[in-house]
């Protein structure tokens, strides 16, 4: 075996940054091949399937009544296209609601952002570079003096390579003497400029939301609007009519209803307990029965007629069989048995009719249940209070009720299709402890993310590679292709994984936290998933990107940064300047490869022969058919992040390619998630637009980080006087997050009691009902629903118990998948 020496990889002189900049150009062509083949496949793919498989496709559009309102599209390959770019935002409120719209506007606004920072980048930022490559920012971008000709690949900048010494080679001494620093105050003019224009796009976006929500809100007056969450009850008011009479004296209004919310874990348990049982019988049945053969259900309803007679204190099991019956199979086929566990221990087993046993189990379970609905539970300090207006509503849940802490809190209420019940009977102490025990696994998976992504953010960096394995490192030199593939393709594809997978985790821990709706988990699965791709997918990869993979030098980063704040911002300096073509790279994949390939659902579309197959009875077959969930928290983080990378990358030397792609990314999403927020998925329309105050607050996130990186950047090049004057713009950006929260967030969260006598701002609607009521999910049609009499209640205590659910006998050969069912 040869001798490698891994310094000569990296050995800082002109060839060394030439062969470099080579290698960024190679990584960048050939990630744009790849990720354009990959996303022309699946957008074609797409165009083809799409008028094929409407059930997939247009499954909202088939089955939401607030989308039938929306044009219909044209079957055509491309056809469909300009007609869902017509789409106006009004249409998009009245069909999706106030979640689609604010996701939606954060699109435009980074659209916006995006456009005018790509304007300067390209007309003011890269002209300078290329006339002034005599000092290059940031450092170790090449170096050439004064009387050298300028770059003919300047669109390409030069970067040093990653890792090496050249970075930190020319002193600052020397950089004054050789070059005008008066280049730099550009840096800190668009530093400030560009944090003004995000702030302005913040105001005036969220200006604009908060007018159209304090308008459709404001009109309306369902069961939701009306209702108070009130926590924090007393013991001596756990009455219905106390509390109502407390409320009453309040003076704000008179009390319709009010739903104590009471310790139904047993009824809950029974109802889970039987939808087991259910399924299972049906799946039974199912065996028994097959799809070819004629179903004769009176045979099975004689025998649970005579079955009921049966004493409840009967056994199981007698001599092989319930009840001591036999049964000689009515069809001809052979009727499935079951194996069951009983005695000391559960370790005697015997077989069983499975039919017959699955029965009698729900028989007595309907009794246990209906027994139960009839009994009187403990109470719990939470109730729901239905008032008679909304403007006592309002009044109650931005008032202060009580004088002593923590008892009657008053907050908006979830609709009552978004509780969860099973959380409402939780005591204040358990979600505590459930909320700091989550708190405490994400922070140890934090640290497993950190220690997962060393050797991933070790890939970018070929001297890490050889760290490791110099015999790779070498053979991927002498291949630019393969180098590119393995130092930015597959580290920008393990990343994108992760993005995809992590969330899946991380929603399981929020409803794990005894959360009250779904609205609050998604909210809460947003914020996660945010901390997630912003901390450790981008602040430790970009910590991390240029260090060796060996766990010593990571400490040494972290120790060297504990020891002094400064060493942070140097280090991310250093960093940032050597991964732009990394985050290029990445965007590039997510804008032109991946983005195409959430159009087709490919999720979906793979996971359906799986499925299918498993599917066995028509209740299988029936939630195959439904459309797919969108949901906020999967999708939005990514989006986040994306934008804090162009913000951050906004003021660099390779800005201009960062903010075009990021461009790209965002006209393209924009489009994608339009059509699927409107024709293809399902979504809960849960927060009435809370979202975007969570948006706000990660854009804050991402201009106090690039405030930061400037200031460090700056002072990596000795110009320590405008480093300082970054200073005063993270104050005003931290005083500015403030202000907007005081500001904005009461509007976002209630609605002003002057927006009550608005009029709805799209003509006049039927007496009592608004326009948002009646065209979008988030009014009668989720509010009131029929089978809880237009109230909070448990469904637990009023849903009917389902019979077992079997197949028609086919036709001519009909799919199954498309037979009409009856209940047995």
């Amino acid at each position: 075996m040869g001798d490698y020496n891994c310094s000569l990889l990296s050995t800082g002189d002109k060839n060394s940054l030439s062969n470099q900049h080579r290698q960024d150009q190679t990584a960048l062509y050939t990630q744009l091949v790849i990720s354009i083949a990959l996303g022309a496949v699946a957008f074609f793919t797409f165009c083809i399937l799409r008028p094929r498989w409407t059930g997939l496709y247009a499954a909202r559009k088939r089955q939401k009544n607030a989308a039938s309102k929306l044009p219909q599209l044209p079957d055509t390959f491309l056809g469909w296209i300009p007609v869902l770019y017509s789409i106006s935002e009004e249409q998009v409120l009245a069909s999706a609601g106030l979640d689609a719209y604010v996701f939606l506007s954060f699109f435009k606004m980074a659209i916006k952002f995006l456009t005018v920072t790509f304007f300067f980048a390209l007309v003011v930022i890269l002209p300078v570079n290329i006339h002034y490559m005599d000092y290059s920012f940031p450092p170790g971008h090449g170096v050439a003096t004064s009387n050298q000709s300028p770059n003919p690949n300047i669109l390409f900048p030069p970067d040093s390579f990653p890792g090496s010494e050249t970075d930190m080679a020319i002193t600052a001494q020397e950089i004054s003497k050789s070059h005008s620093s008066s280049i730099l105050w550009m840096y800190v003019v668009f530093t400030y400029l560009f944090s003004a224009l995000a702030m302005y796009l913040l105001i005036t976006t969220t200006q604009k939301i908060i007018k159209i929500r304090q308008e459709y809100l404001g009109s309306q007056t369902t069961v939701t609007d009306r209702t108070i969450r009130l926590s924090g009850i007393p013991p001596d008011l756990r009455d219905e009519e106390k509390i109502t009479e407390t409320i009453e004296n309040l003076q704000i209004g008179k009390v319709e209803s009010v739903i104590l919310c009471r310790d139904w874990k047993e009824l809950d348990n029974m109802i889970a307990q039987r939808l087991i049982f259910l399924r299972k019988l049906e799946e039974a049945w199912t065996v028994h029965l097959g799809y070819s053969r004629a179903v004769s259900t009176q045979a099975s309803r004689e025998r649970a007629q005579s079955r009921a007679a049966v004493r409840e204190d009967a056994p199981l099991l007698e001599d092989g069989e319930l009840h001591g019956q036999s049964h000689v199979a009515v069809y001809g086929q052979n009727r499935p048995r079951t194996r069951i566990w009983y005695g000391f221990l559960g370790l005697q087993s015997r077989t069983v009719d499975a039919i017959d046993y699955f029965e009698e189990r729900l028989r007595r379970l309907d009794e246990k249940i209906t027994t139960a609905r009839k009994k009187t539970f403990t109470p719990m300090p939470l109730a729901f209070v239905t008032l008679d207006s909304v403007a006592a509503c309002q009044m109650a849940v931005q008032a202060t009720v009580d004088p002593k802490p923590m008892q009657l809190l008053a907050n908006p209420a979830p609709a009552p299709s978004d509780v969860i019940w099973q959380n409402t009977y939780l005591s204040r102490s358990s979600r505590i402890t459930r909320a700091w025990s989550v708190t405490l696994i994400i922070l140890i998976l934090t640290v497993f993310w950190t220690a997962l992504l060393v050797p991933i953010a070790g890939l970018v960096s070929i001297k890490s590679i050889c760290s490791v394995w110099p015999q790779l490192a070498f053979a991927l030199e002498s291949n630019p292709i393969s180098q590119s593939l393995v130092a930015t393709g597959l580290p920008t594809a393990l990343i994108s994984l992760l993005t995809v997978l992590v969330p899946f985790l991380y929603y399981w821990l929020s409803t794990q936290q005894g959360m009250l709706s779904q609205g609050e988990v998604e909210m809460s699965l947003i914020s996660k998933n945010f901390f997630f791709t912003f901390f450790n997918l981008f602040l430790l990869f970009t910590i991390f990107g240029t260090a060796s993979i060996t766990f010593a030098k990571v400490n040494d980063t972290l120790a060297g940064a504990s020891k002094d704040a400064s060493e942070i911002a140097r280090k991310l300096a250093t960093s940032l300047q050597d991964l732009d073509y990394f985050y290029i790279n990445l965007i590039i994949l997510q804008a032109l490869g991946l983005f195409p390939f959430r159009l087709l659902e490919f999720g979906s579309v793979a996971l359906y022969p799986i499925t299918l197959i498993g599917a066995k009875t028509p209740r299988d077959y029936a939630e195959l058919v439904q459309p797919p969930v969108f949901s906020y928290g999967f999708y939005l983080p990514q989006t986040l992040l994306i934008f804090v990378i162009c913000v951050v990358y906004s003021v660099l030397q390779s800005s201009w390619l960062i903010l075009f792609f990021g461009l790209v990314y965002f006209l393209i999403g924009s489009f994608i998630y339009k059509y699927q927020l409107l024709y293809a998925m399902d979504h809960r329309q849960h927060s009435t637009g809370q979202a975007w105050l969570i948006i706000c607050n990660c854009v804050v996130v991402g201009l106090l980080f690039f405030e930061i990186a400037m200031a460090g950047l700056l002072a990596l090049r000795a110009a320590f006087y405008r480093s300082i004057l970054i200073i005063p713009l993270l104050a005003g950006t931290i005083w500015f997050n403030i202000f907007f929260r005081r500001t904005f967030d009461p509007l976002m969260k209630f609605i002003a009691l002057r927006s009550l006598d608005s009029r709805p701002p799209f003509g006049n609607a039927a007496p009592g009902e608004s326009r948002y009521e009646r065209e979008t999910d988030h009014g009668r049609a989720v509010d009131e629903d029929d089978e809880t009499g237009l109230r909070y209640i448990n469904p637990s205590l009023v849903i009917p118990l389902e019979e077992v659910w079997l197949a028609k006998n086919r036709a001519n050969g009909t799919d199954h998948r498309d037979e009409a069912v009856e209940d047995v």
